[in-house]
């Protein structure tokens, strides 16, 4: 471990300033795309013949090289972190939009119905509705698209030096310093598995009506098992007698 958190100095940034500005080009990016997916996945649940070309649209911008869009976009928005995050952007819609419309068109009809007829207006019934009914399928898609988007940062380190801990890829070998591309990996890897931790804690907030999953589930089914076979076999001798 022996320079595992020496950073050289010409990177500008410590072990914990390269963390914090890892997660700002990653997460910026996929909130800006949420909130892109949230308005266009409506509209393509809304309009049918709307959700093919966008989501033709998106595979093709996921599909173009993100090296590809640091040549285009260095001509706008020079060497900086723009240039890194409007890609990181794009790419998260191709996950996130089908979230949002898997998402809403898992909301029973009966249950938009039942809200028109209380008088709840399109608007509201979208963002106290359909939105909360949906947020499983959201929440599945924001973990992918936040995974993808951590490691994919690094990229950045190929245009002036943006690419957070991907910097220390470049590093390791202009210095000769393998343990500093082990570092990279190794922090990246640990970054993504806390947020995608973080993200299921949040998803288990914002949904307390769902049936716990897992182990738990597992756990509690067999539990009331045992406990409907012990009941019922403290009933035979009574039925008997």
């Amino acid at each position: 471990m022996n320079g595992f958190f020496d950073i050289p100095s010409d990177l500008q940034n410590s072990y914990q300033g390269l963390i914090s500005w890892h997660m700002q080009e990653a997460l910026i990016p996929v909130l800006v795309g949420l909130l892109l997916a949230l308005p266009i996945g409506l509209l393509c649940v809304r309009f049918n013949w709307l959700y093919p070309p966008v989501l033709w649209t998106t595979t093709v911008l996921y599909a173009i090289p993100s090296l590809a869009f640091f040549v285009v976009l260095i001509d706008y928005t020079g060497l900086s972190r723009l240039t890194v995050m409007i890609p990181l952007c794009l790419y998260s819609l191709v996950v996130l939009v089908p979230a949002v419309v898997d998402g809403i068109r898992s909301v029973p009809e009966e249950t938009i119905a039942a809200a028109a007829a209380m008088g709840i207006g399109p608007v509201r019934r979208y963002f106290q509705v359909q939105l909360p009914i949906a947020v499983p399928a959201i929440m599945a898609g924001l973990r992918v698209a936040t995974a993808s988007s951590i490691s994919l940062v690094s990229v950045g380190a190929l245009i002036g030096n943006q690419g957070a801990l991907g910097n220390l890829l470049t590093t390791a070998m202009l210095y000769h310093r393998p343990v500093l591309a082990v570092n990279s990996v190794v922090t990246t890897a640990v970054l993504a598995v806390l947020v995608d931790a973080l993200l299921v804690l949040l998803r288990r907030v914002l949904t307390p009506w769902q049936p716990p999953t897992g182990r738990r589930a597992g756990r509690r089914t067999s539990s009331t098992s045992s406990t409907s076979t012990t009941a019922g076999a403290a009933r035979t001798p009574e039925s008997v007698s």
